[in-house]
């Protein structure tokens, strides 16, 4: 079961150059969220501080009721192996095959037996599908395949949090979409906390509970996916968009005189683009975590963008839902109540338009 990480006015810097300040969040335990952001933002130095790789300037990393930053050495050294992490690049040895590079945590850090090793290392290689590649070599395999051993290596200790530092990296899209699925299935499977930094837009709209934005050396908003997704946040919607219009720039962001110009232009940010149904299980479960569609948005009262929650195949999940709920789809990992009545508000349409921007978080 995954941990619930508080993160309270945290500030980074490298000398004289602030990374972010005072951030703060919560990433609920055993939720999928992500954190998005243009180059350069910080993200994969929030992770490192997260795991405690980095010591903040000032703030607070609750995990439990471990404060992470004031952890003396031997208790952050145990408060470490709550984590799990998978590197941009997997991060294998490559004198390695892939059993011992998945087996080398467990190697390092329990007195396990070689067979008890054995039985796990094989166990996360089925999880992720690499039965069969045992004795390969990473300079042997694809990229995907790469990512799934690093995956597998970070699940070998059972971790209660899982960070996952740009799994699209180096990936093409079809691969990105079996590395999406896999990760919703792990969660449906084993509860972690899951905390995923990527610039890949399909992957945020799709696969996590919550999503945040970082820009400007500051966390602009971090919720549910519904509230982010139906954002009037100009950098969120210039971002959900992938336009030039708007205050994200080549280096960051722009200065004053290119909004303004942009401003006077007259030119329109672009609308939020639909709403797409969140990535479902494998086999069909419901995630502990996973809410109806438009849940959120019908208790805020906000409407969505036209044509949301439509699917490839033209189902419309805020219709599908209860069916599919009513199918039997809510056995193991289901929720407590998701065949219940949506919770209450407005309702809309699939062809309404506007509503009020939600409240910023």
């Amino acid at each position: 079961m995954g941990v619930e990480i508080r993160v309270e006015g945290l500030t980074k810097s490298f000398g004289s150059q602030v990374i972010w300040q005072d951030v703060s969040l919560t990433l609920p335990a055993g939720e999928v969220s992500v954190l998005l952001g243009p180059s350069g933002t910080g993200k994969s130095v929030f992770l490192k501080s997260l795991v405690g790789l980095l010591k903040p300037e000032r703030g607070n990393i609750w995990i439990g009721d471990r404060n992470l930053p004031y952890l003396p050495e031997g208790q952050l050294y145990e408060t470490r192996k709550l984590f799990g992490v998978l590197f941009q690049d997997g991060a294998l040895f490559g004198s390695m095959n892939l059993f011992d590079n998945i087996a080398f945590p467990l190697r390092e850090h329990t007195k396990k037996s070689e067979s008890e090793i054995k039985r796990i290392v094989m166990e996360k290689m089925e999880m992720v599908g690499l039965l069969g590649a045992e004795k390969k070599l990473p300079g042997e395999i694809s990229g995907g395949m790469k990512k799934r051993a690093g995956l597998a290596r970070a699940l070998v200790l059972d971790p209660e949090i899982l960070l996952v530092d740009e799994p699209d990296s180096g990936l093409d899209p079809v691969r990105t979409a079996y590395l999406n699925q896999l990760i919703i299935d792990l969660n449906a499977q084993i509860d972690a906390t899951f905390l995923i930094v990527t610039h890949d837009i399909n992957t945020a709209r799709t696969v996590p509970d919550n999503i945040g934005l970082l820009f400007r050396r500051e966390l602009v908003m971090f919720g549910p996916r519904e509230m982010l997704l139906s954002s009037e946040e100009p950098v969120v919607r210039q971002f959900l968009n992938a336009r030039k219009q708007g205050p994200i720039g080549m280096s960051e962001e722009k200065d004053v005189s290119e909004l303004e110009a942009e401003a006077k232009a007259g030119i329109d940010p672009g609308r939020l683009p639909p709403i797409p149904p969140q990535l479902l299980t494998s086999d069909g479960r419901i995630r502990k975590a996973q809410s109806p569609p438009g849940a959120w948005l019908r208790a805020h009262g906000i409407q969505p963008p036209p044509g949301s929650f439509i699917d490839e195949l033209g189902r419309n999940w805020l219709e599908e839902w209860p069916r599919y709920v009513a199918a039997g789809n809510n056995h193991v990992g289901a929720p407590a109540g998701p065949s219940q009545s949506p919770p209450p508000g407005p309702q809309f349409s699939q062809g309404s338009k506007g509503g009020p921007p939600p409240r910023r978080h």
